[in-house]
């Protein structure tokens, strides 16, 4: 049954008041902590996850495609945001500290099932690695990690996993550098290993928005300090990867602009790392004034076609500094909040930009943190309690753009 909006007001109220239980699972999660994406609040009730090890057995095809001809086979992607990067518990608890329920196999083959092809697993490491100089990642989250990882990538499915909300140890300035450079390696070789023997349909995103938080120009290119920083921790991550051989010699790698982002001043100054198996990730809530609840007087709550060209400059410039020198894009996170259940104006703001994306061949992954009513950024368009979508408009604006 399709969730409308009264439903969803009323199913909002009871995850606030009560325990929910995740589609799948059989069993009951405390969500009545359920709001904040960027939460430090801790909890002692672990994440369900099921007791049996994770088969490491993934051998896979690389079947030697460009990167661009790998990506041109992929449509369109989902985020599986704010589970596997929420950070507030410790140990497998992190996984729900953010109020989503545990994945779970059925979450994924719906998102299959409702035309997704592509799905992104952000992912924050720092606070499951033990202390310099090995950074060890911790068994049981890597177990956790790998069986996620496998809900998608035996479904068939492209899968993106990253490293995501570093920035309190992940500085790319020049007082940090050589010990994140040495910490991302670390990481990376861990990653990179244990996934060896995954086929080409995994991707490695090595640097999530990486920034100097607080700093110059954040969100707008950074300093050149911070983007030659951010430039060898893209060659470190590149290199890393690499050192582990096997499938990882070849394998697709996304490396990053500084804070991931799309600005001029970000995609036109980033080296591109010297290797054949490449693509750049940027991050577009494009345009922003209707994206996000900018509590602005310029902030736009209808989308009448006005604004198509902030959409069309963008694309254009990372066709410029990208598409035109035979490095593939993809868009990691778009997406546009729910303002007082304007599914309709998302539905128009999104057809034309997923066309427009299609039209130079660059896949775009929907961020859904899972709030669709109450939390921090309503991006949310699908409900993982119920395996189900919390407005059909969304999900059926973006498969329109890629029927055949």
């Amino acid at each position: 049954m399709r969730i409308h909006k009264l439903t969803a007001l009323l199913t909002a109220l009871a995850m606030s008041a009560a325990v929910m239980t995740s589609c799948g699972s059989g069993k009951t999660e405390d969500s009545s902590s359920a709001a904040k994406s960027e939460s430090t609040a801790e909890t002692e009730a672990p994440a369900e996850v099921p007791a049996e090890k994770p088969d490491l057995e993934r051998k896979g095809d690389m079947r030697g495609l460009t990167p661009t001809e790998l990506v041109a086979e992929m449509k369109t992607g989902w985020n599986l945001g704010n589970s596997l990067d929420a950070t507030g518990a410790a140990g497998l608890a992190s996984e729900t500290s953010w109020g989503n329920p545990a994945t779970t196999k059925e979450m994924v083959d719906e998102i299959k099932a409702g035309g997704f092809d592509l799905i992104r697993i952000p992912i924050t490491w720092g606070g499951h690695l033990g202390d310099a100089p090995d950074y060890t990642v911790d068994e049981e989250w890597f177990g956790r990690v790998q069986e996620v990882v496998n809900y998608a990538y035996d479904n068939d499915m492209y899968v993106i996993i990253n490293s995501h909300h570093e920035e309190d140890w992940r500085i790319p300035d020049n007082a940090h550098i050589d010990a994140v450079s040495d910490e991302v390696y670390a990481l990376w070789a861990q990653i990179a290993e244990r996934f060896k023997d995954y086929g080409d349909h995994l991707i490695f995103e090595g640097l999530n928005e990486p920034r100097v938080k607080g700093g110059t120009n954040e969100w707008n290119g950074g300093t050149d300090e911070g983007r030659r920083c951010l430039d060898r921790l893209n060659q470190t991550f590149v290199d890393a990867v690499r050192s582990t051989g096997g499938n990882n010699e070849t394998r697709l790698l996304l490396v990053t602009t500084f804070a991931s982002s799309a600005v001029k001043a970000a995609i036109n100054d980033v080296a591109i790392p010297d290797d054949d198996n490449i693509a750049f990730s940027i991050h577009a809530y494009t345009p922003y004034a209707f994206t996000y609840n900018a509590n602005a007087d310029w902030e736009l709550f209808e989308w009448d076609g006005s604004h198509d060209s902030e959409i069309d400059n963008m694309f254009y410039d990372l066709k410029d500094a990208f598409l035109d020198k035979g490095i593939p894009v993809i868009i990691t996170e778009y997406g546009a909040v729910n303002k007082d259940f304007n599914d309709e104006e998302i539905a128009g703001w999104v057809t034309h930009y997923l066309e427009t994306a299609k039209s130079l061949g660059i896949p775009c992954v929907w961020w859904d943190n899972g709030y669709y009513i109450s939390g921090n950024e309503l991006f949310g368009i699908f409900d993982r309690n119920d395996c189900d979508w919390f407005s059909d408009t969304e999900l059926e604006a973006i498969m329109k753009v890629y029927e055949e």
